[in-house]
């Protein structure tokens, strides 16, 4: 018998805004779309959206949050279909996308398949590049060790590592948060998007080639995707796009739910150069 749920497309699910009352917003602005790390969902996002002055949607990826579950096989590209499929059924044509960690591999395969759609994009807390053999292997064992276990216990410890050392010293409520926003998620949602980041392909040259407006955010006690990451990202951006560095102070790898006002500051001066045009 065919297992129909294998063959589905995946869904992702959109939060919009207050502000965000149109899918046309007749040129005069455009949404921002903000796409989640690995293990939490959109929630990630809370801080940043209550410092932004105009529109944006929040997205739950596949398997996260309140989105159907994954099915099929695991990929980065799946991820940024489902996006895409959700953003074309609300009437999004042209967007900003910011896409922290995981969401910046699904932004910039995004851009890739879709590039119509991404007027301008930020990266935060990311990276270009595949996994290195060794981290390829950690994510597959986590993987198997989460649907074996049928548990999130193996990435419970994220609650920590993904917050910067002033967080995890001065800001305790917030690796409760954390901890509560990865305890929420389902342990087969957390192999299937470990699997499909381990698979993903090197995606340096998309940002070569991408001629829109990039600004690249990280977190100065990032420790996951360090300040040397960005920068990396940063000198292989194209001319076209005039990338900005943004250095966000005292975070880690959430700097959005760390340092909020600076990763929205960041994000509307992005939208203003998209629509300067």
């Amino acid at each position: 018998m065919t297992d129909h749920a294998e063959n589905r497309p995946l869904t992702a699910v959109l939060h919009p805004s207050a502000d965000d009352d149109a899918a046309d917003h007749g040129g005069t602005t455009v949404p921002l779309v903000l796409v989640h790390g690995f293990p939490v969902d959109h929630r990630m996002w809370d801080e940043t959206v209550a410092e932004l002055t105009g529109p944006s949607l929040a997205v739950d990826l596949p398997g996260f949050g309140d989105a159907p579950d994954a099915a099929g096989e695991p990929s980065v590209e799946a991820l940024a279909d489902a996006l895409a499929a959700a953003l074309d059924a609300r009437g999004v044509h042209r967007a900003v996308v910011a896409g922290m960690s995981m969401g910046g591999y699904v932004a910039l395969a995004l851009a890739e398949r879709r590039p119509e759609l991404v007027a301008g994009l930020a990266l935060v807390d990311t990276k270009t590049v595949a996994d290195a053999p060794a981290a390829r292997d950690n994510r597959l064992r986590i993987a198997g060790e989460a649907e074996a276990g049928g548990t999130v216990d193996p990435v419970r410890g994220m609650s920590e590592t993904m917050l910067g050392e002033t967080s995890r010293r001065t800001r305790r409520d917030l690796v409760e948060t954390v901890a509560g926003w990865i305890g929420a998620q389902r342990p087969a949602s957390v192999a299937w998007a470990q699997r499909a980041m381990a698979a993903r392909p090197d995606r340096t040259a998309v940002l070569e080639a991408y001629e829109g407006p990039v600004t690249v955010v990280v977190g100065t006690e990032d420790e996951l995707t360090p300040v040397e990451d960005a920068e990396h990202t940063l000198a292989h951006t194209s001319a076209a796009s005039d990338a900005a560095l943004v250095l966000a102070p005292d975070a880690g790898h959430l700097a959005p739910l760390e340092a909020p006002e600076h990763v929205a500051g960041a994000l509307e001066r992005l939208r203003a150069r998209v629509l300067q045009g």
